[in-house]
Parts: C-alpha cells; structure tokens; sequence
C-alpha cells in the first residue's frame, strides 16, 4: 500500500551503550539485523541522549525539550497506572501530537515511562505498554488500552509480535501510521533471563569490549559491596550482550513483516537507545545514575542511532556531527514533509538535511549540551566536555583530543581556566536561553519520583532561584 506520507516506526531500546552494537564497530557483539539497517541507512556516530536516565531522556525524545523545560528530571519509580497516576508530558506538545495531526494513526508497543502508563494518549490507536519502567522478561504487567495483562513469555518477543499484529491491522488504512516500538532490553536484569540460543552465543566470549576496570570512587556501595553492580559480572556480561542480541533478533521479524506487505520502501525506521550505559567501562555498571555523583561520560550519554528511509535517503552513511535527542521530533517531521518550527522553539534543530545530502558545507553547531540530571549539567563540543555540577561541584574539564577516554580532569589546571571559564559561561547561557523557570532543575535533589517542579508546587519560590553559575 503506497501512502502520501511514509510510515514510520520508531525503535527504542534501553540503557543500550553506543558501544553496544557491531555497526559501531564491537566485534564481540552480534547485531545482524541492526548492522544491515544500517548499511541500508545511515548511522550517527555522536547522537546523544538529553539526560542520562530513562523518564528525563524519553521525555526530550517526544518534546524536543531538555529537562529544565519539560520538568521530568529523574526516573519515575514504581508501576504507574490508576485513577492517581500523573502524565508528566500533559500539556506539553509532542512528537506524537504533531503526528497525529497530520493525519498519522498512532500505535504503541512496550515501555512509555512517562506517568499513567495505561492511559493511551491522543491519536494513538493501539497502545500495549508496560506498567513501570521496567521488570523481569518473564513477569511483566503490560496495558492494553487501560487493561492489565500478565505476561510470562519473553518480554522482547511479546513486543514484537504486539507490533507485528499492529502492523497487520494497519493494513486497507487509508493514513499512515507511527508505530513505537519500545523494548526493555537491554535494562536489568542480566543474569539467567534470555533464551539459551542467544546466551550460549556468549559463554566463550573474552568481553575484550568490556572490561572491568578498578572500581569508580564515585561508587556507592552498601555493606562494601557495590550498588547496581553486579554478584557474577560474567553472566551479567552474557546476559546484556544476549539480551542485545535476541532483541536484535525480535527487530528482524517486525521488519521481515514490512516485507511481506510490501510496505518496507514506504516506512522510515529509527532505530536509538534512550541513554547510554557502562558494563564495567570506568569501573562501574550503570549510566548516568551508575555513580554518585551522577556521571556524564560518553558510554552514559551517547547512543547508538539508525534511521533508514529507502529512496528517501542516502545508504551507508555514517556522519559524526554532534547530535541530540532533542533534534529528533523535528526531523521526524522534516522528513515527512511536515513544518518542524513547532519543536524548533527550544534547542532542537531537524537534521532531515544532514541526513539527505550529508555534512558537507554544513555548520557545525559549536556546542552540544544534552545531559542534565538534578544538578548535574554537561556542555560539550568536539575538543571539549565540561561538566558542572551545582552547587559545590564536583566540576569536570576533559580535553577530548587528547583524552577521548575521559581519564584526567584537567579542571582545576591553571593552565585550562580561561576555557574552563569560557565553557562555563557558555552553559550558562545556554540554559538560560532554554530552561523554563518553574521547572529548571539546578536546585533539585535527585528523588527518583520525576523531580518535576511547577510554580503550582512552589508558589513562593522556595527553592530559590537555580545559584549554579558562579559555584
């Protein structure tokens, strides 16, 4: 069926490092099926998350906005259904509104994370979504429009063949469709979880891509041992490389099915991870959330990224501009010939260009900033990264040129003040060009329950204006 605007399905992995994939060049890892949509696409090598946590990082995929605009800046714990459930995204204007609007019916299948998660939101059509933020792959509560499901067969099949049956019932539709495809792979829990075909792939692995370094000091531990880490960090390393690999696997057959309705030239596929995540890199298993303080290194806040639209774009491409998650709904919305001005407003910028004809000629923007988690913020460019963290600090220079593994912190060197200065004004800027007061984060505490600050929650300013920029 041919449609005057593409389909599209966006894929979404979790907590999925940018080294996480063989595109990108892990030799250990197996990703047939994502390694082919990338020959048949173009892959960005320096795509970024906004935070790097699940709620802040989807909710900047959907507005285009960082967390001290759209207010969600930590993770939302626990199931999140019910009468009392809060949809943290109400009122703000959304890649999905836009899409429905322009006449897309809408479909979701797996994680949303985004408060009343059973609640299916405007214009979507289907809606299949996980209760919480995450579970084991064999006991998992999902909502199918607002009724409770409990699942024990593998969770990332279960997705995949939820979108598969969307995309059979899409077929005689006279509109297009977006379908979100939303995993929980490879999220914890590691161990013991995933088929056998797929962790036997793995029982000889070296895991030379990753190795277990001595312990961060910025580990939090409990009765010496450390938290989020794991007991047997070689079955965790089978477990996530498995996980990555049978979700690899669950993707082929929802795009086998494209195929067979010969409908695969007329849908653009996206294939990211919400943030990034460390298996042992920099002595710690986690993303941003992994340390404390929250770390912002690249294996927390860089994500791999696929989109491939035959005939629309260019095949095996690869471009390492720097990129952000808040770019992508208004690059959705380029490339489908809709108006991107609406999520232009704030830091996004649609790429649909770079993507068509390639980085030639084109300007790079000289800054990227796109992690914020609490008091924690990041500006980075390609030379440099300078991470603030108010009030007190600790603060962060690394010199990326030299130091791409972001091993010395040349913050405190008399010699890099001036551009540590020079950066620092420039974050300062930046988040007061794009913030929105009664949600900027600087003097929020991490609590785990969505951080979201209003002027409704604190009429009197309690919490005092954001005092980072001089600490």
């Amino acid at each position: 069926m041919s449609t005057p605007q593409p389909n599209i399905i966006l894929i979404v992995s979790d907590d999925q490092g940018p080294w996480a994939l063989g595109a990108a060049g892990n030799h250990e890892i197996r990703t047939p099926v994502l390694d082919d949509l990338a020959r048949r696409g173009t892959r960005l090598d320096h795509f970024f998350c906004a935070s790097p946590v699940c709620s802040p990082a989807r909710a900047s995929l959907l507005t285009g906005q960082i967390p001290s605009s759209h207010g969600v800046h930590d993770y939302l714990s626990g199931a999140s259904v019910g009468p009392d459930s809060r949809d943290y995204l109400h009122g703000l204007p959304t890649l999905t509104d836009a899409l429905a609007d322009a006449g897309y019916r809408l479909g979701l299948s797996g994680k949303w994370h985004l408060g009343a998660n059973d609640v299916p939101r405007r214009g979507f059509v289907h809606w299949y979504a996980l209760q919480g933020g995450g579970s084991p792959y064999h006991d998992a509560v999902m909502y199918r429009d607002g009724v409770a499901e409990h699942v024990t067969d593998y969770l990332t099949d279960v997705i995949a063949d939820d979108a598969i049956a969307f995309i059979d019932a899409e077929q005689g539709q006279d509109a297009p469709f977006f379908l979100a495809v939303n995993f929980t792979a490879p999220h914890r829990p590691f161990a013991g979880e995933h088929p056998d075909e797929f962790t036997a792939l793995y029982r000889d692995c070296s895991f030379e891509t990753c190795p277990q370094e001595e312990p961060h000091p910025w580990l939090q531990t409990q009765d010496g041992a450390p938290i989020g880490g794991e007991p047997d960090t070689r079955e965790a390393l089978i477990g996530y490389f498995a996980s990555v690999t049978a979700m690899d696997a669950a993707i082929g057959r929802v795009l086998d099915r494209l195929r067979a309705h010969g409908i695969h030239e007329d849908t653009i596929v996206v294939f990211l991870s919400d943030n990034g995540f460390s298996c042992g890199q920099h002595g710690f298993w986690g993303k941003g959330n992994g340390t404390f303080p929250m770390n912002l290194y690249d294996e927390s806040v860089m994500v791999p990224f696929i989109i491939s639209a035959p005939g629309r774009l260019p095949e095996g491409s690869v471009h390492d501009h720097l990129l952000s998650a808040y770019d992508l709904p208004a690059t959705l919305l380029e490339l489908i010939g809709e108006d991107p001005a609406a999520f232009e407003q704030g830091p996004g910028r649609s790429f649909a260009e770079l993507l068509r004809v390639g980085g030639t000629g084109r300007p790079e923007r000289p800054v990227v900033v796109h992690s914020e988690y609490g008091p924690a913020r990041m500006i980075r460019t390609r030379e440099r990264k300078y991470v603030h963290r108010a009030p007190y600090g600790p603060h962060e220079l690394y010199d990326l040129v030299s130091d791409p593994k972001e091993r010395v912190n040349l913050v405190d060197d008399p010699a890099w003040a001036e551009e540590v200065a020079a950066l620092r004004r420039l974050l300062r800027e930046w988040f007061a060009a794009h913030s929105t007061g009664a949600a900027d984060g600087a003097a929020l505490p991490v609590m785990g329950s969505g951080q979201v600050r209003t002027l409704d929650d604190d009429p009197q300013g309690a919490f005092g204006p954001p005092g980072w920029d001089g600490a």
